[in-house]
């Protein structure tokens, strides 16, 4: 059984936008990555303080 390449895709794109995002309101999480589970996973890693108050702001705004 081999790894799903869609859902691989899709996983690798969605690090990629949300890298993006999240630098666009100069959050950085720096674990953030694709998990090489079946079915994919997407790490979002630790944080700090900052960037957990960043991410709180953002999302309250949302």
């Amino acid at each position: 059984m081999g790894i799903d390449l869609d859902a691989d895709k899709e996983a690798r794109s969605l690090v990629n936008e949300l890298r993006i995002l999240l630098g666009s309101h100069d959050i950085k999480l720096p674990s953030l990555g694709r998990d090489y589970g079946d079915p994919p996973l997407i790490t979002l890693g630790n944080c700090n303080l900052a960037t957990a108050r960043a991410l709180v702001a953002v999302l309250r705004r949302a």
